[in-house]
């Protein structure tokens, strides 16, 4: 039997003033028919998500050093290392934001989200690892392939996230309305699968790929918005 647990509780009609629309739709969803069920505030599974993204953060900055002398061209040496570190920042800061609109509009969660969440986490705990790498080699080949494996990986188990919290709330819900198309996450994909293999041709094709996918994000995501709108 699959247990589901509600992510919020049902707000009364005086308590929903001043909750933004796509938060207050998830009440209208349609609720899942297993017998057992459990609520859960929002907040457990959000904050410890924060928290993991956090400490990713936190080791990103922990790789960046200062330059070596008080110099333009110290400064100068610095820059790889800096766009690596911006990239990686990005990466981590998009999924961030996404995943929190994406548990906001959420009612239900079951077991299969909250391991497909924690699926996420282990790609996402990855990008420091392979961030350093990079700094270490900036034009090797396998060091900026590695990037995008973790990547693309992160990019699909964000993709079974979605598809697991559908399952749990049905194609009704908020979540299911909302992600009935999702033409950035296909071409994030490819982009990322693209980035993988060019960069055994050149380095700088991937570090590109990886650039336009991180500023295709950047643009905010409001299919949860429009999904409300009569």
């Amino acid at each position: 039997m699959m247990f589901v647990f509600q992510l919020m509780p049902t707000p009364t009609a005086g308590s929903l003033s001043g909750i933004p629309a796509y938060h207050r739709a998830v009440t209208d969803a349609e609720e899942p028919r297993d017998d057992e069920r459990f609520e859960l505030g929002s907040e457990r599974l959000e904050a410890f998500s924060d928290a993991v993204m956090a400490v990713i953060i936190t080791l990103l900055a922990f790789q960046l050093k200062p330059p070596n002398d008080p110099t333009f061209a110290s400064l100068r040496d610095q820059f790889p290392s800096l766009f690596i570190y911006v990239l990686a920042f990005l990466f981590i800061a998009i999924y961030w934001n996404n995943h929190h609109h994406l548990l906001r509009a959420t009612r239900w969660i079951s077991g299969g989200v909250m391991w497909s969440n924690m699926f996420l986490l282990f790609w996402l705990s990855l990008a420091p690892v392979v961030t350093e790498w990079i700094r270490d080699h900036p034009t090797a080949s396998i060091p900026v392939a590695s990037f995008g494996v973790v990547s693309l990986a992160a990019a699909l188990s964000y993709g079974l996230l979605v598809r697991t919290i559908i399952r749990a709330n049905g194609r009704d819900s908020l979540v299911g309305r909302a992600i009935a198309s999702d033409v950035k996450g296909n071409l994030s994909l490819a982009m990322y699968a693209g980035g993988v293999g060019l960069a055994f041709v050149s380095v700088w094709i991937a570090y590109a790929l990886y650039g336009a996918v991180a500023i295709m994000w950047l643009i905010p995501d409001r299919r949860f918005a429009r999904t409300t709108r009569p």
